[in-house]
Order: C-alpha cells, then sequence, then structure tokens
C-alpha cells in the first residue's frame, strides 16, 4: 500500500503588491466536525466577539463580518499592515481555544477578496450559511452573526 498524501501547509502570505485594504474571506473549523452546539454557544459567540474587538482594537485585524456554525466559523477579514494573517488566526485560536474549549482543526482556509462583486458574492454566501444547513429560517434568524459597526466595534444582528 502506498503512502497517503501528505498535507500542504498553506503560506497565508499575501504578496507585497497585496494593500491593507484588501479584504480576505476565512475559514476556521473545529477539530470535531458536525459536533452539537460548538461554536453556537452563547458564552463562545461572547469570547469571540470579545476577542475579535481586542484585535481591533489593536490595529490587528479588521472583520467586517463573522457568522459562527456549530463546526466552522466565516469571516471576512482585513488584517493591518505589519501583522501576519497566520499569526494573528493562530493567536486568536489558541486564546478560544484555552478559555473557551474549542478545539480547532490545524490551519485555516483563506481567499482574498478582488473585487465589490466578489465581495457581495461571498458576504451573501457567508450570511446564507445557516440557511442553507437548515438552522435559520433566514439570514437575520440567526443570532451568531458579528458585524462591524460604524463606530469601529463588532456587534450582534
Amino acid at each position: 500500500m502506498s503512502e497517503l498524501p501528505q498535507r500542504k501547509r498553506l503560506p497565508h502570505t499575501p504578496p507585497p503588491r497585496v494593500g491593507t485594504e484588501a479584504v480576505f474571506f476565512i475559514t476556521v473549523c473545529c477539530g470535531e466536525r458536525r459536533t452539537a452546539g460548538g461554536l453556537c454557544q452563547q458564552s463562545v459567540f461572547d469570547m469571540i466577539r470579545q476577542t475579535a474587538q481586542v484585535h481591533i482594537d489593536k490595529g490587528n485585524r479588521y472583520p467586517q463580518l463573522m457568522v459562527l456554525m456549530p463546526d466552522h466559523l466565516h469571516g471576512l477579514i482585513q488584517f493591518g499592515r505589519d501583522v501576519s494573517m497566520r499569526a494573528t488566526v493562530s493567536a486568536f485560536k489558541r486564546y478560544i481555544a484555552r478559555h473557551g474549549g474549542v478545539e480547532w482543526q490545524r490551519d485555516f482556509f483563506d481567499h482574498r477578496i478582488r473585487d465589490d462583486e466578489n465581495l457581495h458574492e461571498k458576504r451573501e454566501y457567508i450570511l446564507a450559511n445557516p440557511v442553507r444547513k437548515g438552522f435559520a429560517k433566514t439570514p437575520e434568524d440567526w443570532p451568531y452573526v458579528l458585524l462591524m459597526g460604524e463606530n469601529g466595534k463588532l456587534r450582534a444582528w
């Protein structure tokens, strides 16, 4: 029997030409996929909001939108200048794991948004995820959504 292919480590490093205005579609998955509750617990949701706000206040990242599902999180996020995407997401995951008891899969998925049409498409995809999975009738019915307010503070729906 031949060896299974090894999982490649993704670079998560935007090219130098990509400025801080770039938005990334990020997906972070829990270690136990399809677990009941998972990220969708009020205490975990509150911790994620508070932790994300700390990163905003430090200038490390600026999530425009985050949607928690039971076993994964989607976000549209900008990263600050001179901030490593990998280090920022790793620190976020480490804190939530230690203090919220969430087990994460290794690594994460990122995709740079290249234009307004693609941004709108990804935003609609993220917001519709709980509806597609049968957790809510409309995106507005799903309580685990964080949006960036005009005041620079994350807020729930």
